[in-house]
């Protein structure tokens, strides 16, 4: 190669980096993992629809600082290891400078530690779990915690059902539905209820009569079951096959268009805590469902709104902050008061976590009914 083809080839080579350089700029890149596939896909893909109709309405507004919003999104197939591998990805691959994610609670557990080292702020839609945001500094949460989610339900099945005995069925390998289900039973037992039964299944059960069988046999009023969607909805099934009338309820966990299509009416009449309903008549609420059903075609649930939301207060944040460096992002998501949502008002506390108000949901009818709102005080 002669020397004038080398500096053809070396100017070449600086454009090439520069025009490069320049279309890094150009955007903001956030990351995004969910459970896009496997056992909790519903989680993962409502609360996507509804990060990824945020994002094209912020866009469409400008961007944020001036730049538009490039999403880059990663499945973590609803396991726990694979959430750590794909938030490596996004940090050390992919440049993002935060994250948006996950639903499940053991799934964050798996990705927060990554992004506190790396001093990435994370904002978990939907991980109810108070170990989330222990983890670090950088970690948030869009969502109400399981301490309160538990008092609400302790409460509204002692106060609102009169119920004084009840058994719980929890997941014991689910970090969510072990202290859902710890929450509900200390708090219940702190209003004169008394926890008669407590049985035990893993993730991906499908055969639940053996420890339906035994919580026949002892008398209870009702049945917590603080456990996934689908779980709950083939634990719904052989119980009434089982002739076990009693009441169920549960947490968010419960929020999936999905619950029913298994269940069907065996869980006529039951309860659950949820972060939104689509039937609030709420104008914000109201809104968003209108843009969610013209964009998706169905009604959102709580993990499309708390996406929606997560989005919207991430670009907040940035905007505050007027930077996207990770520190003074974290600093602005900490100050962040009266961020009105569609799932409440938002404000971060010194935990890093959302104080915000919580719905009880009933199903009648094949239908997910509002039945009353409880806030945080």
């Amino acid at each position: 190669m002669n020397f004038k083809n080398y500096l053809l080839l070396a100017a070449l080579g600086l454009t090439i980096s520069s025009c490069a350089g320049e279309k890094k700029t150009d955007t903001i890149k956030i990351g995004e993992y969910a459970s896009l596939t496997g056992p909790t896909a519903s989680f993962g893909q409502n609360s996507h629809n509804g990060i990824l109709l945020a994002i094209e309405e912020i866009n469409a507004a400008g961007g944020v600082l001036g730049k538009q919003i490039e999403l880059i999104s990663e499945d973590d197939q609803s396991k726990p290891e694979e959430g750590a591998t794909v938030v490596n990805k996004l940090i050390h691959r992919d440049g993002v400078v935060a994250i948006l994610g996950e639903v499940a609670s053991s799934i964050s557990l798996a990705g927060a530690p990554i992004c506190q080292e790396a001093k990435i702020p994370m904002l978990s839609s939907g991980s109810t779990n108070p170990k989330v945001t222990k983890v670090g500094d950088f970690i948030f949460r869009t969502c109400f915690i399981d301490p309160f989610q538990g008092k609400v339900l302790a409460k509204f099945v002692a106060d609102s059902l009169k119920l004084k005995k009840v058994a719980i069925l929890r997941d014991i390998k689910n970090d969510y539905s072990v202290g859902l289900a710890d929450f509900f039973a200390e708090n219940f037992k702190q209003l004169g209820g008394e926890i008669i039964a407590d049985q035990v299944y893993s993730a991906q059960d499908k055969d639940f009569k053996a420890q339906l069988t035994a919580l026949k046999e002892i008398g209870m009023e009702g049945i917590c079951v603080p456990g996934y969607y689908n779980e709950v909805s083939l634990i719904a099934r052989q119980a009434r096959e089982l002739g076990i009338n009693v009441p169920l309820f549960g947490g968010d966990g419960w929020s999936s268009p999905k619950l029913l299509e298994v269940a069907g009416n065996s869980l006529e009449g039951a309860f659950y805590v949820e972060h939104f309903s689509h039937k609030d008549p709420n104008p914000v609420v109201q809104d968003f469902v209108k843009k969610y059903k013209a964009k998706y075609n169905s009604e959102p649930d709580g993990m499309s709104a708390l996406g929606y939301d997560s989005a919207k207060l991430m670009a907040d944040a940035m905007t505050r902050a007027g930077s996207t460096e990770g520190e003074k992002v974290r600093d602005a998501l900490a100050q962040t008061q009266g961020f009105q949502g569609v799932t409440g008002t938002v404000n971060i506390d010194a935990e890093r976590n959302a104080s915000k108000s919580a719905v009880i949901l009933q199903i009648r009818n094949g239908e997910h009914e509002f039945f009353a709102t409880v806030n945080p005080n």
